[in-house]
């Protein structure tokens, strides 16, 4: 066994039903080392050029990192990708427990599928045996239902299980893979790619151990690092108040979003939403991730509504903004009603609460009539009428079947000037965090990986702290030194999605904690400088195939017209806006200092020095 992996992938062709079992070689572990690296090498490899993403072709890809399966709190993330159905591009997504750990115990540090079964199907990896199985009983049953009932026919509670529900059977181009219960793989539509291959869920079960080199070293670095974590003020804030902790910030920064996106400040929901508030009225569990120490992870009660007493994950940050703020409404209950529907249905809360503010500012300026929208009075604060376009977009009813596409294609479907109200980057829903005041912000919207994403790459930290990456002066509104903030936190992001690390646990920490953890797990020492560099290598490999799936730099010169030409209302950058200008300079100056050539393609030079030469 080699330490820190299981040693193998496993392929699965549900077209023909076939199931191998493949070696995994060492070029690929010390190049790419696990999680994010091994599935952008995979898709790289196994993708043919211009794939549809709903073909069988299209490879669904589930890894795990070398740190998966060995000591708490390393390695306590999962991840999943494929070519997005939303945006056509490189997806990833990142979730919380313990299917990728399980899968290294069933003997694999890998799982690709492809194919498409010609009715539906669930897959059950039980160590060295793998069997594909009948999924018509559960075919159409919510998340929570399809958990309990496979959990049942297997007989054992502690078997992981990833699903989809109706959105993802009804390939919903946002829809989630659903991780256990709360926890979603949420972004660029992984749950329709499971649908086009009419593949319901994986249940997972493993009997095996992961091996690592120095393992005295792991458990002794692992306990001084979960003192530190818990000593710092961003992991001490996020346990006590879970990642809602941002919403004061948010407002008080001015880059969280009211209505569409039609200001950056909302006063009024900092009180209803703030983690603060939460704890008070609506939480009733402090948990932790699989593997993971923190309690970041909140279960809540819902006390009022035709949901009341029903128990949910959260609120989380982005959601609370996104389907309650962007919607214009600050009632909490309502928005943990929203947020449940969202979980059992299997929809992405982020693109939800984009496409139905996007959907209601059309109704309120009259691109969209009450009969285009099936009798809803889908003006902004209407919480009900949210949830019933929510039910809607899952079963594409009515307006539902066109919201289902994402506010790219639904907004060219629906014409009449919505455009201009589609909030997206490269199809993908923007998450909540403005960039009209945020320069390296819309620059990271712009250039990452899998489209308009906050998870690949935090530059807006450095511009509201004053202070880069590397210690040097940052001035907020300017637009100098912001290309350099933005490659140093992609490559140190791509790095550690190998892992596969929680982005909560490296705010405040020293970065060595985790190359440490990585080197005495494999057995030989990775310098934060290699470290760096494998995080380069990755981004630059998945830019190529973004490159070869229709990527251009006009793709990437553009934010949504509302970002680009409509100063902000209020706030500490009241009446800045981020024009062309300083959007493409910044740009010039990303494309540089990544070797890259004016139209952002990777130069030879720099492919060979990443050893990506082709």
């Amino acid at each position: 066994m080699v330490h820190g992996y299981a040693g193998f992938l496993l392929f699965i062709d549900l077209t023909t039903g076939k199931v191998e079992r493949r070696e995994l070689r060492e070029n690929i572990r010390n190049m790419f080392i696990g999680g994010k690296g091994f599935v952008a090498k995979l898709l790289y490899d196994l993708l043919p050029p211009n794939t549809d993403p709903f073909s069988p072709e299209n490879p669904l890809i589930f890894a795990a990192g070398p740190l998966n399966g060995t000591i708490p709190p390393f390695g306590n993330k999962n991840i999943v990708g494929g070519k997005s159905p939303l945006t056509g591009l490189y997806m990833d997504s990142y979730f919380s427990g313990g299917f990728g750990a399980e899968l290294k115990f069933a003997g694999y540090d890998a799982l690709v599928i492809k194919g498409r079964s010609q009715r539906p199907v669930y897959i059950i990896i039980d160590d060295n045996e793998t069997k594909i199985l009948d999924a018509t009983h559960v075919w159409g049953k919510t998340t929570y239902e399809t958990y309990n009932i496979l959990k049942k026919d297997h007989g054992d509670p502690t078997v992981k299980v990833v699903c989809i529900g109706p959105a993802g059977e009804n390939m919903v181009r946002f829809a989630c893979i659903d991780a256990d219960i709360h926890r979603q793989a949420g972004r660029c539509g992984g749950g329709a790619i499971m649908g086009s291959k009419n593949l319901k869920a994986i249940v997972v079960r493993g009997s095996g151990e992961i091996e690592v080199a120095q393992v005295d070293k792991l458990i002794d670095l692992a306990k001084e690092f979960s003192e530190v974590l818990r000593k710092t003020p961003d992991a001490s804030g996020y346990s006590e108040y879970g990642t809602s902790i941002a919403v004061s910030y948010a407002n008080v920064e001015g880059l969280w979003p009211y209505k569409n996106w039609q200001d950056q400040v909302y006063d009024e929901a900092v009180n209803e939403y703030s983690g603060e508030e939460q704890k008070k009225r609506v939480w009733i569990k402090d948990r932790s991730g699989y593997g993971c120490t923190m309690l970041c992870e909140k279960v809540a009660m819902i006390t009022r509504g035709p949901f009341a007493g029903k128990v949910v994950h959260g609120a989380e940050y982005e959601t609370v903004a996104m389907l309650g703020a962007n919607c214009g409404f600050s009632n909490l209950n309502a928005l943990l009603q929203a947020n449940l529907l969202c979980d059992l249905l299997g929809i992405d809360t982020i693109s939800m609460g984009a496409v139905a503010s996007f959907a209601m500012e059309c109704y309120e300026r009259g691109i969209l009539t009450r009969e285009d929208l099936g009798g809803l009075d889908l003006k902004f604060g209407n919480y009900d009428a949210l949830n019933k376009l929510i039910e809607m977009v899952a079963y594409r009813k009515g307006i539902g079947k066109i919201l289902a596409e994402g506010v790219r294609i639904a907004s060219q479907k629906i014409g009449k000037g919505s455009e201009h109200y589609a909030i997206e980057i490269k199809g993908l829903e923007t998450p909540a965090w403005g960039v009209r005041g945020a320069p390296a912000m819309a620059l990271q919207y712009v250039t990452v990986d899998r489209g308009g994403c906050h998870q690949r790459g935090w530059p807006i930290v450095y511009e509201t702290a004053g202070t880069g990456p590397e210690g040097q002066k940052i001035e907020r509104l300017s637009t100098e030194g912001k290309a350099a903030c933005c490659k140093w936190d992609q490559d140190y992001t791509s790095a550690m999605g190998t892992l596969i690390q929680c982005d909560l646990t490296r705010f405040g920490v020293d970065p060595s904690y985790f190359t440490r953890a990585l080197s005495y797990a494999i057995g030989y020492e990775v310098t934060f400088k290699d470290f760096m560099v494998i995080g380069e290598r990755i981004w630059n490999l998945i830019r190529l195939i973004n490159l070869r799936e229709g990527l251009t730099r006009e793709m990437e010169e553009k934010l949504p017209t509302r970002f680009m030409e409509e100063p902000l209302p209020s706030g500490p950058a009241k009446g800045h806006y981020m024009s062309k200008e300083e959007l493409r300079k910044m740009l010039n100056e990303y494309y540089r200092i990544r070797g890259w050539d004016d139209k952002g393609e990777p130069r030879k030079e720099k492919l060979v020095e990443l050893g990506l030469e082709r």
